[in-house]
């Protein structure tokens, strides 16, 4: 097995990728790739909180996010390209994490409320909406990923996934309540790392009006396979 370290991100393939991307992430990604063992993950099953009538959209834009990848520099020979929907264990982990999460706690993380309000979605949105939240704690800790590179808008799902993972091995894995997270014991008992947050030189780029993050729901992006 790799004794390198765990590093796991990915996106939601709603439409093509864009300088914010690129930026806030993949930059990271590029230079991680040749010092840890990388998964990057199409989070398709995601896409279907808010597109579940666009099933062939969801696909097309699944493809064009990996051409984007490999354009940026990802190689697949170095780094693993996943697709969420072909690891079950992503899924089951998704059930099994609501259970240690209050519902109350999953509707607190800042990022769902400003998603629910920039895509004006009111209290029309699905139940599956706040649990793609619990679904990205799966995503990392079903590659026990160590690390998480990410804009600074991902940084309150990367604590949520910090407190089912700690929750975790304190259940039932026998570690004591009073264990820090950088204890060795928590690493030789638990079976979950502690994910850390890994974010970039530019946390958040403003996008083409000058006021809000780049952003794909807000029509202010650049693409990138804009022409210059």
């Amino acid at each position: 097995m790799s004794t390198r370290e765990v590093i796991l991100t990915g996106d939601t393939p709603t439409g093509q990728l864009h300088l914010g991307h690129l930026i806030g992430s993949v930059q990271r990604r590029l230079e991680l790739q040749d010092s840890h063992e990388c998964y990057f993950l199409l989070a398709n099953m995601h896409a279907f909180t808010t597109r579940f009538d666009s099933p062939q959209d969801i696909r097309s834009d699944t493809l064009e996010s990996v051409r984007d990848y490999l354009a940026m520099g990802i190689d697949p020979m170095k780094s693993s390209i996943v697709l969420q929907s072909e690891v079950p264990a992503i899924a089951e982990l998704t059930f099994l994490f609501a259970m240690l999460l209050p519902f109350n706690r999953v509707m607190r993380n800042p990022t769902l409320k400003e998603e629910i309000k920039i895509k004006d979605l009111g209290d029309n949105y699905s139940f599956g909406f706040p649990l793609y939240a619990v679904g990205q704690t799966a995503d990392i800790l079903a590659f026990r990923a160590h690390s998480v590179p990410v804009g600074e808008d991902q940084v309150p799902h990367i604590e949520l996934t910090r407190e089912v993972a700690r929750r975790f091995n304190k259940l039932y894995c026998g570690i004591d309540e009073n264990i820090e997270d950088d204890d060795p014991i928590m690493v030789e008992k638990g079976l979950f790392p502690i994910p850390r947050v890994d974010v970039g030189k530019v946390s958040r780029l403003i996008g083409t009006d000058g006021v809000n993050k780049m952003s794909k729901s807000l029509n202010n992006t650049i693409l990138i396979t804009d022409s210059p």
